[in-house]
C-alpha cells in the first residue's frame, strides 16, 4: 500500500491537473499544514486537566503542543489576560502526512454514527475543519487510561484557491464526504 505522500505525487497530482486544466504541477493544490486545537476552559477550575490535554495532544500528534493564552480579560467567563485557555499543535511535512493517513484510515471510521463529513465544512479557500467531541477515536489513546474526555478540532489547510479545488483535493486524498441527498 502506497503512503499518502506517494499517492499524492503519482495519482492525485495528474488527476487534478487534468480536471482543472493546470499547466504546471506547482499549480495543483496541496495540503500545507494540519493544526490540532483543544480548548481548556475547564482547566480554570481543575489545573490537572491542562496537563491531561497537553499529554493527549502530544500522543496523538507526536509533537509537543504550545499553550495558547487569552489576549484579553473576559469577566463573564472568569478569564484574565495571559491565562492559558487552550493548546495547539501544527504539523507539517512527513508528520502531517502520517497524521492524515491515521485520521482517514483509523480515526474517522471509529467515530460513532459517522455518516461522512459535510462538504459545507470546507471554507471558500478550500480548507477543512473537523471537530471531534471525544479524543478517544485516535489509536494512541487507550480507553482504559482516559481520566477525562475532551474534544479537539482538526484544521486541514490547503493551498487551493477555490472551494471546488480544495474539495477535489481532499476527496482524492480519501477524506469521506457525505453524498448529496436529493
Amino acid at each position: 500500500m502506497k503512503s499518502l505522500l506517494e499517492q499524492y505525487r503519482t495519482q492525485i497530482v495528474p488527476e487534478l491537473r487534468k480536471q482543472f486544466g493546470f499547466t504546471n504541477n506547482l499549480q495543483v493544490p496541496r495540503v500545507t499544514k494540519v493544526t490540532l486545537n483543544s480548548g481548556t476552559g475547564k482547566a480554570l477550575v481543575n489545573e490537572k486537566l491542562l496537563e491531561v490535554v497537553v499529554n493527549t495532544l502530544t500522543r496523538i500528534s507526536g509533537q509537543r503542543p504550545i499553550r495558547t493564552k487569552a489576549r484579553q480579560s473576559i469577566s463573564a467567563f472568569k478569564i484574565r489576560e495571559g491565562l492559558v485557555v487552550g493548546v495547539a499543535v501544527t504539523l507539517r511535512g512527513k508528520r502531517m502526512y502520517h497524521f492524515l493517513e491515521k485520521l482517514i484510515n483509523i480515526a474517522l471510521p471509529r467515530v460513532r454514527d459517522f455518516q461522512g463529513i459535510d462538504p459545507k465544512s470546507v471554507d471558500p479557500s478550500g480548507n477543512l475543519t473537523i471537530g471531534f467531541k471525544e479524543h478517544t477515536v485516535f489509536p494512541e489513546i487507550r480507553s482504559d487510561e482516559v481520566e477525562s474526555i475532551h474534544g479537539l478540532q482538526v484544521i486541514i489547510t490547503t493551498s487551493a484557491k477555490t472551494k471546488a479545488e480544495g474539495l477535489a483535493l481532499l476527496t482524492a486524498m480519501g477524506i469521506p464526504f457525505k453524498k448529496n441527498q436529493a
